[in-house]
């Protein structure tokens, strides 16, 4: 069974993420958490296979997180999911450690690249220079 923490200040988000998740039936979502802080703490408690993270939340954004995450666990692998995907903010998530982003509207995606990172490969879908 993959555990995969997700990380989101939005309740709502984090259930609709949990529910995509979960149609798989080898992945269970381990834990959660609301800001960038409480993230650290439950990686470093239990350090689940995968980690879904947000870009922006109360405290800490997502790329000091996945900085932080990716400097004592390395080989958890890290998907951004965001409302900002951009290149620039994709190019920025791969210079913290980040393997993989995604949109959060695209549920077809998020699926798509968490199997990716599970397969050990990166998911950084092209963004066209209209989102831009």
């Amino acid at each position: 069974m993959v555990r995969i923490l997700v990380v989101d200040d939005n309740p709502a988000v984090r259930h609709y993420l949990r529910a995509i998740l979960e149609q798989q039936s080898s992945w269970q979502v381990c834990d959660e958490a609301r800001t960038g802080s409480e993230a650290l703490e439950r990686v470093q408690k239990a350090p689940p296979d995968l980690i879904l993270l947000d870009f922006q939340m109360p405290d800490l954004n997502g790329l000091d997180v996945a900085q932080q995450i990716s400097h004592l666990f390395p080989k958890i692998p890290i998907l951004m999911v965001t409302i900002h995907l951009s290149r620039q903010l994709a190019e920025a998530a791969q210079n913290v450690g980040i393997r993989g982003a995604c949109a959060k509207t695209d549920v077809g995606s998020i699926v798509e690249a968490v199997d990716a990172l599970l397969h050990q490969r990166t998911y950084f879908p092209t963004i066209s220079a209209a989102a831009l």
